[in-house]
């Protein structure tokens, strides 16, 4: 049996500018961290022909092309497994559609689990741009490059994405003070929402494509914000970061009408009022986890628990997409 697991993932600023209908036209850059909640993918070669494939459904298939998951169809067939006698089953810490980036994990763990069963190496560059050839290239899915990438990096990771297609991955160069306490003072905490990010991301999509100036401007100005992240975390002011999350929040909020509603915006503003120095969204919106940066974290827990939010904890992950068996 192969187990791997693969990092779900937090923006720390710069999101949105990874569409390849923007980052062809303008290059994107962004900065995420990987977590310690994952995607599992177990596989197990079995004596009979055929797939059975188990995740929030179970399918038994003849053979690749009769999978009706199109994400293991495709990993398969890119994989090169023609003549399946294979059970693959996943598992997540956390539910999909709540904006940390299970697609791209759950794809960078099938595909490590299957270059395995196929004894291949792969490195994370490698791994991630198949991922990205599968979920965007082969299924036309309207998302960007961010959570396949930091999925097999893992880390706290900045990313430039070029117009060729290229993407260079180099760490944020942060100090082991500002690294624990950027983790200790991160809150995340889940809405109540799940939601398919699909309508949000295809709009932004379109509207990048047919050179949107109101969303044009709005992704350079998202953009700067990620090098002002950088910058602000590699000097370790924290405070400063805080603040641009709002901003960023508050910028994020104009792509969609639907990327925030009556309830998210209360919560965020109840976290603002009980200390928080900044906060947003995390995801294309809509629904999932609202994350902000406190120094004082007490009053905020006790503000959003007591409006029934639940907290997730969480460390930073710097081993990325693995083998664990």
């Amino acid at each position: 049996m192969i187990i791997t697991r693969s990092p779900l993932r937090i923006s720390l600023g710069g999101g949105g500018t990874d569409l390849p209908s923007y980052y062809r036209k303008h290059s994107g850059f962004l900065i995420a961290a990987a977590i310690d909640k994952y995607v599992y993918i177990t596989l197990h070669q079995t004596f009979q022909p055929g797939l059975i494939v188990k995740y929030s459904k179970m399918e038994q298939a003849a053979d690749v092309d009769d999978v009706q998951h199109p994400i293991v169809r495709e990993a398969l067939r890119s994989v090169g497994i023609t003549e399946p006698h294979l059970e693959i089953t996943s598992m997540a810490d956390i539910p999909a559609g709540t904006g940390l980036g299970s697609s791209g994990s759950f794809t960078t763990a099938l595909l490590k689990a299957l270059h395995a069963y196929r004894k291949n190496l792969v490195h994370p560059q490698g791994l991630a741009e198949q991922a990205c050839n599968i979920e965007i290239e082969r299924l036309n899915e309207p998302v960007g490059k961010q959570d396949q990438y930091i999925a097999a990096y893992g880390g706290l990771t900045c990313f430039q994405f070029l117009p060729n297609g290229h993407v260079e991955a180099f760490p944020l160069k942060v100090t082991s003070e500002t690294l624990y306490n950027l983790e200790d003072n991160l809150l995340l905490f889940f809405t109540g929402y799940s939601r398919s990010a699909s309508s949000i991301l295809k709009d932004q999509d379109s509207r990048s494509r047919t050179s949107d100036k109101e969303m044009i401007d709005n992704l350079h100005f998202v953009k700067e914000l990620g090098y002002q992240s950088q910058e602000a975390l590699e000097a370790g002011n924290l405070a400063k970061f805080g603040e641009l999350m709002n901003v960023h929040w508050e910028h994020k909020k104009r792509r969609s009408g639907g990327m925030s509603n009556g309830d998210i915006d209360r919560f965020y503003q109840l976290a603002m009022e009980n200390g928080a120095l900044g906060g947003k969204l995390i995801g294309a919106g809509g629904g999932g986890f609202l994350m902000f940066y406190a120094n004082d974290k007490t009053r905020i827990r006790r503000a959003m628990t007591e409006q029934g939010l639940r907290e997730v904890r969480f460390r930073f992950d710097f081993e990325g997409t693995k083998i664990v068996a």
